[in-house]
């Protein structure tokens, strides 16, 4: 087992051959080439570039996808190990895994033609070719129903018009998966990058995911050819990719987390005052069984919803629960782990800002944690708080 896996319950025993070697491979890149670097690119404001050919390389791209498009055809609690282990790292790193499988290659997968998923699909595979996802607009995030980007025929394909925001890898990206409203009822439409009306301005500003690219996506009498339409019609298309990412988020969280309890452990234990490690103290203590016990109840969250995810069995809900628990368990064990480090909490020698000010982003993207509130809610009453 990775030495970087915290594992209080013994789950690794639940885990097969595969998927172990799957998880310990991504952890070691993650050890190796992305713990050394990030801060640095976070501090700047940078996405680490080089990594995205040895992220292919590693196979964290297509991960679950057929091994027809050049996918490693593996199962969902195999992707959702690599997620963990690559937000151990940084939530950047993730997301952009993230995107690539669950918004662009997923999405390609199922309501493409043959054509385009061979275009595209090994080409996403093997890094050489980066997605992005456009469905929230500036007015509208957890109302993408309400969405104002519209699609009219041509004789040549469609018309695109309207804009995207909050947009992971938009301006580096070759291809983009775009929603829009076509006579009324949302489809899909593949844009690739210098389709003319098309332009993907990066936004700057950031206080988080700093080392991830987010852009807007522009349209103006964008046209695409015919064939770039999905076959999917209506919300259904766009929530199932976000179903897709919300689950590879689940896991993620628990990485960041990971991350903050062990530099929190180690710090307390070799932090001297009042001559003794500051681990000897209640409160202390407090903190970190409070973190310990949060981590395992959600690794155990999200090896049951893996499981569910293989068969098939994994409802909405399922997802919206761990991405919703998890997601709020590791922003708080950052904010412990703050504590825990007292004034050097804020330095960058430590990952523990970082990964704070990333799971701020996490916890509004995707759904937002009230959202997921209320879609459980209405889940369990029967009574929609939406309408």
């Amino acid at each position: 087992m990775s030495s970087n896996i915290l594992d209080y319950y013994n789950i690794d025993e639940l885990f097969s051959d595969e998927e172990k070697l799957i998880r310990d491979s991504v952890g070691k890149f993650v050890d190796e080439e992305i713990i050394p670097i990030i801060e640095k690119h976070y501090q700047e404001g940078t996405y680490p570039k080089h990594l995205t050919s040895k992220l292919a390389e590693l196979g964290v791209f297509g991960i679950t996808l057929s091994e027809d498009y050049g996918g490693a055809a593996a199962n969902y609690t195999s992707y959702g190990l690599a997620m963990q282990e690559l937000e151990r790292g940084d939530s950047a790193i993730r997301s952009f895994a993230s995107v690539q499988n669950s918004l662009v290659i997923f999405p390609i997968s199922r309501y493409a033609s043959e054509e385009q998923k061979r275009k595209w699909l090994p080409k996403l595979v093997s890094g050489e070719a980066i997605g992005c996802f456009g469905l929230t607009e500036p007015d509208y995030g957890s109302n993408p129903g309400g969405m104002i980007t519209t699609a009219r025929k041509t004789e040549n394909g469609y018309l695109l018009n309207g804009a995207k925001m909050w947009i992971t890898n938009g301006t580096v990206a070759d291809v983009a998966v775009v929603w829009a409203k076509l006579d009324g009822v949302v489809r899909g439409f593949i844009v690739e990058k210098g389709t003319p009306g098309f332009s993907a301005p990066e936004m700057k500003g950031k206080h988080s995911l700093r080392a991830s690219v987010t852009s807007e996506l522009v349209f103006e009498d964008c046209e695409v050819p015919a064939e770039n339409i999905f076959e999917v019609e209506g919300l259904r298309g766009p929530l199932s990719c976000l179903n897709q990412a919300r689950y590879g988020i689940a896991w993620g969280a628990i990485g960041a987390a990971i991350a903050v309890y062990q530099s929190a452990l180690e710090y307390a234990k070799s932090r001297i005052q009042f001559g003794k490690p500051i681990a000897q103290f209640q409160l202390i203590q407090e903190k970190l069984v409070w973190m310990l016990n949060e981590i395992t109840k959600a690794q155990l969250v999200c090896h049951r919803l893996g499981r569910l995810m293989d068969v098939g069995a994994a409802r909405p809900q399922h997802i919206s629960l761990a991405k919703r628990n998890n997601v709020d368990m590791a922003l708080q064990c950052a904010r412990l782990a703050r504590e825990i480090h007292g004034a050097n909490g804020i330095l960058g020698e430590y990952p523990i800002m970082r990964h704070s000010a990333n799971l701020e982003s996490v916890k509004t993207y995707e759904g937002t944690h009230d959202i997921h509130t209320l879609i459980l809610g209405q889940d369990i009453t029967g009574l929609s708080a939406f309408e």
